[in-house]
């Protein structure tokens, strides 16, 4: 079954809005996915609605891309979205490097030699070493213990209950406070980079997010602190969602063997053996491009988007939203909506496909949920380029088979920052 949320299921209840108070706070969930398209639209959002930073890792955080609001949000995303630009996000540089990392990723999985392994790692350490290039300036080794440290801690952070639920979790124990630990951990990392950086004698060669900030301070307001949160908001957002996404998609493919060699059929017309697929090859490739839409469409791992903070009063249809509400966005509303895909509890990639077989899309896919103030939208571009790119060129050269421990799987999702799937193993084999 598909990765229906809590919410999502309450919406037979609850028709389009839910209202609800959370610890003191006014909270509505909103399900109809053209609500939300009207509520976060840039005429509306930037007057009505702003982040509800409160609900993030306390009031006290304000800094960075990701928890900030008003004026130093503004600052801290636009800056960053002009620096990654520079740096080559969108441009055929960039692309390069997630292919050397997608040529990187198929030798780990090359290596195994077809024994089973979990790929969640190998997946999230390539796809962290393209936010790390354009971060840090240089990408980890397979073999450096403490990127893998790093990289533990971050999965740990993205999956603690306390990444939904964070001003509840404050207030209670249990192991999600390992999330304040994390936070620390990742923080301390980052600032030793930035530290790396402020030693090293500067050459005009050497340019990455890290000395552009580092700049960037030395003639304006921009402090250490913002440049360590933007950072930690970089690295996080770029690096989970899209390897958290992969994993589901080889679940997808090994439970699925006639797509994944439809796939692959697809890709083989249109390759030679030993060509790398590119990002310009989607075009060629509708029912890839399909499968790797649907993949994000049926995971749904950002079923609820970053919430907002209602700055005055403000109707929502019939709905007067008051002054103080916090507004979360339910993807799963879109994602799952019977009056907009033809079978939304199924895989089927053919939602993305038109009668003669071309790639199409649909206003009701929402993956990256909406708005100016997406939370992740500012690497989605990035994220589409590594998720085709990284999938196809692994579909081009291996079969994927489940391992022989792991013949009873779940498609429900473990519940956290994002939803993911539950551990398993598979076997790939060359072709």
């Amino acid at each position: 079954m598909a990765n229906q949320s809590l919410f999502e299921s309450l919406n037979i209840f609850f028709y389009n809005v839910v209202n609800k108070t959370v610890y003191k706070s006014k909270c509505y969930c909103y399900f109809d996915h053209n609500i939300p398209r009207k509520v976060f639209c840039p005429s509306v959002s930037s007057k009505d609605l702003n982040k509800a930073n409160n609900l993030s890792f306390g009031a006290s955080v304000s800094s960075g891309i990701l928890l900030s609001s008003g004026q130093n949000w503004k600052q801290q995303r636009r800056f960053s979205m002009a620096t990654l630009k520079t740096l080559g996000m969108g441009k055929s540089t960039l692309e390069y490097q997630i292919q050397e990392e997608a040529q990187n990723l198929v030798e780990v999985f090359r290596k195994t030699e077809g024994k089973p392994m979990n790929p969640s790692f190998a997946l999230n350490l390539a796809v962290s070493n393209v936010i790390c290039a354009l971060v840090f300036g240089h990408r980890f080794s397979t073999e450096d213990e403490t990127f893998h440290l790093l990289l533990e801690v971050m999965l740990l952070l993205f999956h603690q209950l306390y990444n939904i639920s964070p001003w509840i979790m404050q207030r209670v124990p249990g192991p999600h406070q390992k999330a304040f630990s994390s936070c620390d951990f990742i923080q301390s990392f980052i600032r030793e980079e930035i530290k790396k950086h402020q030693e090293a004698k500067h050459q005009e060669k050497d340019q990455d997010f890290i000395h552009f900030y580092l700049a960037e301070i030395e003639k304006s307001p921009y402090d250490e602190k913002n440049m360590v949160q933007s950072i930690f908001d970089l690295f996080l957002g770029g690096t989970e969602t899209a390897g958290t996404t992969l994993y589901w998609g080889l679940l997808y493919m090994v439970l699925y063997p006639d797509i994944q060699a439809k796939v692959q059929q697809e890709i083989d017309t249109l390759l030679t053996p030993g060509q790398s697929v590119c990002y310009e090859d989607r075009k060629k490739l509708p029912y890839t491009n399909a499968v790797v839409h649907e993949i994000q469409r049926f995971s749904n791992i950002i079923s609820i988007g970053m919430p907002r903070y209602c700055l005055r009063d403000t109707k929502i249809r019939k709905f007067v939203i008051r002054k103080g509400t916090t507004i979360f966005p339910n993807m799963a509303s879109a994602l799952y909506d019977s009056n907009e895909w033809e079978t939304p509890l199924t895989f089927n990639p053919n939602h993305f496909l038109d009668e003669d077989g071309n790639f199409t899309c649909r206003d009701a896919f929402i993956p990256f949920s909406l708005g100016a103030r997406s939370a992740l939208c500012l690497g989605e571009n990035l994220a589409k380029t590594e998720l085709f790119l990284f999938f196809s060129n692994l579909m081009q050269t291996f079969n994927f088979h489940l391992g022989d421990g792991s013949k009873d799987i779940k498609l429900d999702p473990i519940w956290g920052g994002t939803l993911k799937p539950h551990s398993f193993d598979i076997c790939a084999i060359p072709r």
